[in-house]
């Protein structure tokens, strides 16, 4: 898990019980509280389900507690007010969703949020806050396959101590980091990749700040004369682990780049002149990355270097928020061979990772192995060097060869990461000798008909590491299912195609496998940083 506190399974059933108390969490008229989950069940037990109730989860292998399988959301409309004065955020979020099966009672994932009503097609529910679900019994039966409208009303504070947060509170407002499972606590939702939805953010905030969302600006408006309201919609399903939102002190950089493409930066004002440098290097990432992977698959793109210099604010360098990348700023500020690399790693998340969202939590390695690869590449064609001083991809490959069987020993295999090392270089890395592998096996051209095939069919939805697996053998005109599940799944670490000289290192008691550089945090096992 992540974000300053993390928990992680099993401790997450007792812990968030607690923070949800803490928090301010309460069961109101008409709750049923002897319906809360039983102990162990948010570190992969699933209750029975009872009829007409729903499935509390979506059954991710990584985080079981996370969704639920009664409904799908087609739509979320969140309308967000920002107090400067108190730093709170008053709010409402509206669902437009289909339910999967008839329900007596439905749950969106919430954590930290004072929920002060609840409506269901325009009439009053009665609901609790059970650990990280909140309850809704709507005055009415809701038959199957049926549209429903859920409406809920709620205030935030962003500076809120819970087990996670995705809030990220800055000296003049504020942004948000959900990956893997904290959108939650910024709105009501079903918090999971596999169930992405359309979105409208309707953020109103002091005239003096800017408020700026995933997607394209389509209002602007001022409902009094010192507040004023921004309306962002997006032209493509969001998963919510990327959504972005935020208010400060900031002015937008527009640019242009590859064949038009709107290009928007959201900079701190006071550090624009500054990040100008960085910033501008997008219009040339983007044209790299097209050339290999096609058109750059949103309306926009750019970067929100977020106003904080705190090292705590949040756990990683980049987060790949959907159309507007979050960034430390202060990295942003070194030689483009120090930060061009793993610019290129959270671009080709705009391919892997948003465009395509991974099925479940245990499919990660699709995100982060496609973005270092890429981003290696990047790298390695401008003869940079990394960060242990290799200059090519083969050099580097070899010296992860090398480590495979300890890293599958205390990390799992490539594609079957749990919540403590979901974030370790397995994921990033591995991913990167499984891809490796695969095109020594099959050739660049079949490689990159493959990547572009995978891309296409699953283009706005999520895929699984099956559904990467099927297209890689359909496209390359051979059966490679089990050459990758060898790699995928395996204990040992499959030969290397094309180099009967490589070898592993054996797996000994005194070996540790380097999970992370010395001083890194969780989320900075990126190679290409």
């Amino acid at each position: 898990m992540r974000y300053r506190s993390r928990v992680t399974a099993p401790a997450a059933a007792l812990i968030g019980t607690a923070a949800v108390l803490a928090g301010g969490g309460t069961a109101y008229a008409g709750a049923k509280t002897d319906d809360a989950p039983a102990p162990g069940t948010a570190s992969g037990t699933t209750p029975e389900t009872a009829p007409g109730t729903g499935p509390e989860t979506l059954g991710d292998p990584v985080f079981p507690a996370l969704g639920n399988d009664g409904y799908r959301v087609d739509a979320y409309h969140l309308d967000f007010s920002y107090d400067s004065g108190t730093a709170l955020v008053d709010a409402t979020a509206t669902l437009e969703l289909r339910t999967t099966q008839a329900l007596t009672r439905l749950s969106l994932d919430a954590l930290g949020l004072d929920i002060r009503t609840v409506r269901v097609d325009g009439r009053t529910a009665t609901f609790e806050q059970v650990d990280e679900k909140l309850r809704i019994t709507p005055a009415l039966p809701l038959p199957a396959r049926a549209g429903v409208t859920v409406c809920v009303t709620y205030t935030a504070d962003p500076r809120r101590a819970l087990a996670h947060t995705a809030w990220v509170p800055t000296a003049d407002g504020f942004a948000i980091c959900p990956q893997p499972d904290s959108a939650h606590t910024v709105f009501p939702c079903n918090d999971h990749p596999s169930d992405k939805a359309d979105f409208t953010f309707r953020v109103t905030v002091p005239a003096a700040l800017r408020a700026v969302a995933s997607g394209s600006l389509v209002c602007v408006e001022q409902p009094a004369a010192d507040r004023t309201a921004y309306t962002y919609r997006s032209r493509s399903p969001i998963a919510t682990e990327l959504v972005q939102i935020t208010v400060g002190d900031h002015v937008v950089k527009e640019r242009r780049g590859p064949h038009g493409l709107p290009l928007r930066d959201v900079v701190p004002t006071a550090r624009a002149e500054a990040l100008e440098p960085a910033l501008a290097l997008t219009p040339g990432l983007v044209e790299w990355i097209e050339a290999r992977l096609g058109a750059y698959p949103f309306e926009t793109y750019g970067l929100l270097p977020c106003n904080s210099d705190d090292p705590a604010a949040f756990d990683f360098t980049g987060l790949e928020t959907q159309t507007l990348t979050l960034y430390k700023p202060n990295y942003l500020l070194q030689a483009e061979p120090k930060i061009g690399s793993h610019m290129m790693h959270e671009l080709v998340h705009s391919y892997f990772g948003n465009s395509v969202s991974p099925a479940t939590w245990a499919d990660l390695w699709l995100n982060e192995g496609h973005a270092d690869f890429y981003g290696l590449l990047y790298r390695y064609e401008r003869g940079w060097a990394d960060s242990l001083g290799l200059t090519t991809l083969e050099a580097r490959m070899k010296d992860t060869y090398a480590r495979g069987d300890q890293w599958r020993k205390s990390s799992g295999p490539v594609a079957a990461p749990n919540a403590v090392d979901l974030f370790d270089s397995q994921r990033y890395l591995g991913g990167v000798l499984v891809l490796y592998a695969l095109r020594r096996l099959i050739g660049e051209d079949a490689f990159q008909a493959v990547e572009r095939a995978f891309l296409a069919r699953h283009r706005n939805s999520s895929a699984s590491t099956e559904d990467y697996i099927a297209i890689a053998s359909q496209t390359c005109g051979q059966d490679v299912s089990g050459f990758l599940r060898d790699w995928l799944y395996g204990t040992t670490t499959p030969r290397m195609p094309g180099h009967p000289d490589w070898t592993v290192t054996p797996v000994t008691s005194s070996l540790t496998a380097p999970r992370r550089r010395p001083g890194a945090r969780p989320h900075e096992n990126s190679a290409t940083l």
